[in-house]
């Protein structure tokens, strides 16, 4: 079997199982969204009823800062040079409830780079503009088996049966973004991150200007996506774009408000924005549950049933849909690129909690 053949077949079998398992998420996530487009900011009493209370939400999350705040265990991002110098110390958790109470530990307000978290919110943005089927023709919503930044993975499938959590989905899931020039594109998209987040957000400048001079392989990839017929237009625009997203900067408290925003329909439950209809979020949460954590995104839905997305800057979010959602951040990853001590506390917080949306409760 030639090279070419046998990454197919890997691919077909790996797809196969992504598949299924964005079904179960879907299925698993619809009711408990879709109720919620035009709900109270105040959650119904069945939901409420679901959910621990105020004293238990909080015991949770510090158990889990106390457990995990001393643990020594990663290394921080440093093929981008800037990321090299962030504080392998840093450490913040917040859960979102649907009531809009917000439950932290840590350091909850130090800003770090959203990084590859913003894939999710750009995708958001398309296919809030342009349906489901648009990112699915155009990029595919399969998990590829490959490195995040993979070349290989465009070339099998001259682009295509990919998804918008690794780098060639990505840049032309960005490229996607309507606008009649760059500025009009990057106000969409960070007005959409705004209504997730509930307050305006910024571009941390050195991250920028570190990534851009740094970005060659993206640069690559984004001419390979145009190459063939992927992004439509001016891939070098695309990528710049796409490098000055993942430069955003966010907190840990930022990155469970747009957590929450997806588990509640769409609708941000402090400032009541609605950020996308709520149709549309058990599609993000489908890609984000098949490849949200790179190389590891199978382990993670095996052990917690959490649609979740993580980025080098050292951040996680993650999404119990219909009852809370969570942001942690520490810069220290694993070999996946994940962070370690994110990974650890929101896996305890959703389990005291009772998150897991595969988990059916006993009677």
């Amino acid at each position: 079997m030639t090279t070419h053949a046998s990454i197919r077949a890997a691919r077909s079998r790996r797809r196969r199982m992504a598949s299924a398992i964005a079904l179960l998420t879907m299925i698993a996530t619809q009711s408990a969204i879709a109720q919620k487009t035009k709900a109270p900011a105040k959650p119904p009493a069945a939901a409420a009823a679901n959910m621990p209370s105020p004293a238990q939400i909080q015991a949770a999350v510090d158990a889990a800062y106390n457990k995990y705040k001393n643990l020594d265990s990663g290394k921080v991002a440093d093929y981008i040079p800037i990321l090299g110098k962030a504080d392998p110390k840093l450490f913040g958790i917040a859960v979102v409830t649907a009531d809009g109470k917000v439950y932290t530990a840590g350091d909850v307000t130090k800003e770090v780079s959203i990084q590859s978290i913003s894939k999710v919110f750009t995708m958001a943005r398309v296919i809030q503009d342009s349906g489901e089927m648009a990112i699915e023709n155009n990029i595919g919503v399969d998990a590829t088996g490959m490195k995040f930044n993979s070349i290989i993975a465009v070339e099998v499938e001259k682009g295509a049966e990919i998804n918008p959590m690794v780098n060639p989905g990505a840049i032309t899931t960005t490229s996607m973004v309507g606008g009649a020039n760059a500025d009009a594109i990057w106000q969409k998209i960070i007005g959409t991150y705004n209504d997730f987040a509930g307050r305006n957000l910024s571009v941390l400048d050195e991250v920028y200007q570190s990534e851009a001079a740094t970005n060659q392989r993206n640069q690559a990839i984004g001419s390979l996506m145009y190459a063939y017929g992927h992004i439509h237009d001016n891939p070098a625009q695309a990528t710049d774009i796409y490098t000055k997203q993942c430069a955003v900067g966010v907190n840990a408290k930022d990155l469970g408000m747009m957590a929450a925003t997806l588990a509640f329909g769409g609708r941000n439950p402090v400032t009541g924005k609605q950020a996308i209809d709520a149709v549309h979020v058990p599609s993000v949460l489908a890609v984000m549950a098949t490849a949200g954590l790179y190389d590891d995104s199978g382990k993670w839905l095996y052990h917690t049933g959490l649609p979740a997305k993580s980025g080098v800057g050292g951040g996680i979010i993650a999404v119990s849909p219909g009852k809370f959602g969570i942001g942690v951040v520490s810069p220290p990853l694993d070999a996946a690129g994940n962070s370690v001590r994110a990974q650890r506390a929101i896996a305890d917080i959703s389990a005291a909690l009772g998150g897991n949306p595969y988990q059916v409760a006993k009677r």
